[in-house]
């Protein structure tokens, strides 16, 4: 083989994998921060909401949070300190320990 060639193989290599682990790696990168920069506090009806998502604290990041989705397709941080929202939280963990 010439030297051309060997240069052209190891650098469509490089390339290759440098592109195949580049994409994993940019999603984590993106998912290791808050997604709630503020919260909503005001008792929103269960009938508008459609959806709720709970992440719970570690190393992205160090707060509970609660995203609703609204039918409206709105999505929303709620205040996990405040009573109602507590109770859609214990609602989904109660849910979540049915489904096990």
């Amino acid at each position: 083989m010439n030297t051309k060639m060997v240069v052209t193989l190891l650098a469509f290599f490089l390339v290759s994998a440098a592109l195949t682990e580049a994409t994993p790696l940019a999603r984590f990168g993106s998912e290791l921060r808050c997604q709630c920069i503020s919260t909503h506090a005001t008792f929103i009806p269960p009938s508008k909401i459609q959806d709720v998502t709970l992440t719970q604290s570690g190393p992205h990041c160090s707060n509970v949070e609660v995203i609703a989705t609204l039918k409206d397709g709105r999505q929303i941080c709620l205040d996990p300190t405040k009573n109602w929202v507590k109770v859609i939280i214990k609602a989904i963990l109660k849910n979540a320990e049915d489904n096990i």
